[in-house]
C-alpha cells in the first residue's frame, strides 16, 4: 500500500488521482480543517467518474507532528510520497516552518525506517539548489549557500538533511526539486497565486525569472523514480526557464487581462515591501514580500534538468497546454 502526505495540496491531489487511476491502494493524510472537496474537484477535472475514484482513497487525519496519528497512517504501508509542507515566506513564521517542515519530515523519515518502507519520495523545491555565479545554469552539484535564501527554502533545506539522514540509516529515498509548479485548482496558495495575480491585470511585472514545470510532469517523474531502482539521488525538475514577464504575459492573455508592460524598479519593490510590512502588522496576514524575495526577483535564475532526463529518459511536456487548461478552470471558478 502507498501513503501520500500532503494529499490536499496541488501535487498531492494530482498524485492521488494518478495513483488511484492506475489501480493502487492508497492512504492519504490530511490535517483537521483541510478541504477534501478540492481534491475531489481535481479528480473530476480529469475523470468522468472522478468522485467514484476519489472515494477509493483511505483518508487518515494526521498532522506531521502528531506521531501517534502518523503511526496509524503507516500501518501496512510499503511506499511513501512525502509531499506535505507548510508554505510561507514570512520571517515571523520561521519557527512554524521548522516545526512543520523539518520536524515533520524527521517524523516521516523515522516511521519509514521503523516500518521498513521500501522507498520514500520527498518533494522539495529548487529553492534549496545552490545559486550559480555569473548567471550560469544551476544543477544538482551546485554548492549550497544560505545567503539571500528565504525562510521557506531554509526550512526545506533542513528537511532535506533529514531525508539524507534517513538514507544513512538504510532508508532508500529519492528527492525531486521542482520549479514553480503549474496546475489547476489551488488559486490562493503557492504557485496558484500566479493566476490570481495575473487576473488582477497589473501594469507592472517583476524583473528576473525562474524555472517552471507542470504538475503532471512532477507526478510522472515521482512515480517513475519510485518504480525504478534509483535511490538516494535528488533531481531538479524544470521544464522551462522563463522570466516573470514571459509567464505573466501568457497568463494575462488567456485570462483576458491587459498585459503587464512596465518592469518594476528595485526602489519600487522596496516601497511595496514596506507596504507589505504595514499590511501584515495591521491585518495579521502573512508577509509575501521580503528583502530576500526581492533579491530573488532581481535576477533570472536558470536550472538544468539534464540529470532527470538522463536517469529515466524523461521528456518534459510543454507548459502551454496546462497553462491554458488551468486558466480556463480559473475563469470558470472565479466568475
Amino acid at each position: 500500500m502507498i501513503l501520500v502526505t500532503g494529499g490536499t495540496g496541488l501535487v498531492g491531489s494530482h498524485l492521488l488521482a494518478h495513483l488511484i487511476q492506475n489501480g493502487n491502494s492508497v492512504k492519504a493524510t490530511y490535517r483537521a480543517g483541510s478541504n477534501l472537496d478540492r481534491v475531489e474537484k481535481v479528480f473530476n477535472y480529469y475523470h468522468k467518474n472522478g468522485s467514484e475514484l476519489f472515494r477509493k482513497i483511505e483518508w487518515v487525519e494526521a498532522d506531521l507532528n502528531d506521531v501517534p496519528a502518523l503511526e496509524n497512517a503507516f500501518e501496512q504501508i510499503e511506499w511513501v510520497y512525502h509531499a506535505a509542507a507548510y508554505i510561507s515566506f514570512d520571517p515571523k513564521q520561521y519557527d512554524l516552518l521548522l516545526k512543520t517542515n523539518v520536524e515533520g519530515t524527521a517524523n516521516i523519515v523515522n516511521l519509514c525506517i521503523v516500518n521498513k518502507v521500501k522507498k520514500l519520495c520527498y518533494v522539495s523545491t529548487i529553492g534549496t539548489i545552490g545559486k550559480s555565479l555569473n548567471a550560469e545554469v544551476a544543477n544538482e552539484e551546485n554548492e549550497w549557500n544560505d545567503q539571500h535564501v528565504n525562510v521557506y527554502a531554509l526550512a526545506k533545506y533542513e528537511a532535506e538533511m533529514e531525508v539524507w539522514r534517513g538514507t544513512q540509516e538504510g532508508l532508500p529515498a529519492v528527492m525531486v526539486n521542482p520549479g514553480v509548479i503549474i496546475g489547476p485548482g489551488f488559486w490562493e496558495t503557492g504557485s496558484g497565486t500566479l493566476f490570481t495575480t495575473a487576473n488582477k491585470g497589473y501594469k507592472f511585472y517583476p524583473p528576473g525569472g525562474t524555472g517552471f514545470i507542470t504538475v503532471h510532469d512532477v507526478v510522472r517523474i515521482m512515480v517513475a523514480l519510485m518504480d525504478s531502482q534509483i535511490q538516494n539521488e535528488r533531481f531538479i525538475t524544470v521544464a522551462e526557464n522563463l522570466t516573470f514577464k514571459e509567464i505573466l504575459l501568457k497568463l494575462s492573455f488567456l485570462l483576458n487581462k491587459k498585459s503587464p508592460k512596465i518592469q518594476l524598479k528595485y526602489w519600487q519593490l522596496e516601497i511595496l515591501r514596506v507596504g507589505d510590512v504595514l499590511k501584515s502588522a495591521f491585518t495579521g496576514k502573512k508577509r509575501s514580500l521580503t528583502k530576500k524575495s526581492i533579491h530573488s526577483m532581481k535576477y533570472r535564475d536558470a536550472y538544468s534538468s539534464h540529470k532527470i532526463k538522463e536517469f529515466i529518459n524523461f521528456e518534459f511536456e510543454s507548459l502551454d497546454p496546462t497553462i491554458e487548461y488551468s486558466c480556463s478552470h480559473f475563469l470558470k471558478e472565479n466568475l
